[in-house]
């Protein structure tokens, strides 16, 4: 039986802050063998399984216009817990900050757009951590007031 490849979608803004460690993040995949796929602004209205590649998931005709996803984000493919585990703790060795949103590609969440799946995982980590964005931008602000 073929081993199944492990792949990563992977969304970044552009800002300069989450551009600095790219090179390092993308190091860590390729190191490992796990295939990575950009994904754009323009394709967040399309379902989590057609970026993905999976079967039975076809391009989407998108009507509206999305509003930009502002942070990095992760979506897993084919991840047993062990080699999560190892990403994860790579991902730390090499330098790279937090990516906060992050998720395993599951059946329930293949036939999600992109930004809804974003929207789910936001609301998830603030309702953890018991703070909003606006919240934690606020606290940003202020950590680079201080180091300013």
């Amino acid at each position: 039986m073929a081993k199944t490849a492990e792949s990563v979608l992977y969304y970044n803004p552009g800002t300069p802050e989450s551009m600095k460690h790219v090179a390092k993040l993308k190091s860590v995949l390729v190191r490992m063998g796990v295939r990575i796929r950009n994904i754009h602004p323009e394709q967040t209205g399309q379902t989590v399984g057609f970026l993905a590649g999976i079967e039975g998931f076809e391009e989407r005709e998108i009507e509206e216009e999305l509003p930009e996803i502002p942070e990095e984000m992760l979506v897993m493919k084919h991840f047993s817990g062990h080699r999560l585990d190892e990403l994860l703790l790579n991902l730390r060795k090499a330098g790279v900050p937090r990516i906060a949103i992050k998720a395993v590609l599951t059946e329930q969440n293949a036939g999600w757009p992109f930004y809804k799946l974003y929207q789910e995982l936001r609301r998830e980590h603030e309702a953890m951590h018991g703070i909003s964005a606006a919240q934690e931008e606020a606290a940003e602000g202020q950590t680079e007031e201080k180091t300013s």
